[in-house]
């Protein structure tokens, strides 16, 4: 059975796009941000979004490396399933999915690989389309439209709960990308416009960055609670000279 790459062929032409080259020119940047403070030994990417060098360029690690489902022009570093990685378990600083989930009916099992792979304290960079937003009226507009094969967006909302349920800490949510989705677009898209997005319609952005961090699992010992013997804490006299003692057990 032949593998193919995770992104479809159609998917790398409308990058070629001048609306695609934009979008990638634009990611670069919000991911650059991200890998700024991140470093360790070794930085993972999962699908060859762009070019090689288009987000690992950035990183602060000592290594680098991108897994693919297939052999492809730019070449992964590794190839094999993104639900099954070829990774040993808490060895890399930092994952990346630069539309990685959007693109795959298993989304579950590459988050869950990837919390696998990731050391106490790693990081996960997630790229992904908004399912709302000027782009979720793509279907009133003709000829507008996402990347072929992005058929499984997950909301930005709904992939927070799930990390969460991994145990993995959310650490910012960036909302980016505030152009019309049609191929031809060829305007430059100031910083300017796209701060102004940022700061007055957030939810009307194409695409969001969420970071997340690793929870470090930590054992605290606790201290048993002992058994006084009994005390006598009271006695009282009766009429008939017999004594009745209160007993209770104290705890520490």
């Amino acid at each position: 059975m032949e593998i193919l790459p995770h992104f479809p062929e159609s998917a790398t032409q409308w990058l070629s796009s001048p609306l695609g080259a934009a979008l990638l020119s634009q990611e670069s940047r919000v991911v650059e941000e991200a890998l700024d403070g991140i470093f360790g030994e070794q930085c993972l990417q999962l699908g060859l979004w762009g070019e090689d060098k288009t987000f690992l360029r950035h990183a602060r690690t000592q290594r680098t490396a991108i897994i693919d489902a297939a052999a492809v022009a730019g070449g992964p570093s590794a190839i094999g399933e993104l639900h099954r990685l070829p990774v040993a378990n808490d060895s890399i600083d930092c994952v990346l999915l630069p539309h990685t989930l959007d693109f795959s009916d298993r989304p579950h099992a590459i988050l869950r690989e990837v919390h696998r792979v990731l050391r106490s304290d790693g990081f996960l960079i997630v790229l992904g389309f908004k399912t709302g937003g000027l782009w979720g009226l793509r279907r009133l507009v003709p000829g507008a439209g996402l990347p072929p094969g992005a058929e499984h967006m997950i909301s930005d909302r709904r992939l927070r709960d799930w990390l969460k349920l991994l145990d993995l800490r959310i650490h910012g949510m960036h909302r980016y990308f505030f152009r019309w989705p049609l191929p031809g677009n060829r305007g430059a898209s100031s910083p300017n416009w796209e701060r102004r997005g940022q700061r007055l319609w957030p939810e009307l952005a194409a695409c969001y960055m969420l970071t997340a961090q690793k929870r470090v699992s930590t054992l605290t010992p606790l201290r048993p609670r002992w058994r006084r013997s009994p005390q006598v804490v009271a006695e009282l006299a009766g009429t008939s000279n017999r004594v009745t003692r209160i007993r209770f057990d104290q705890d520490d």
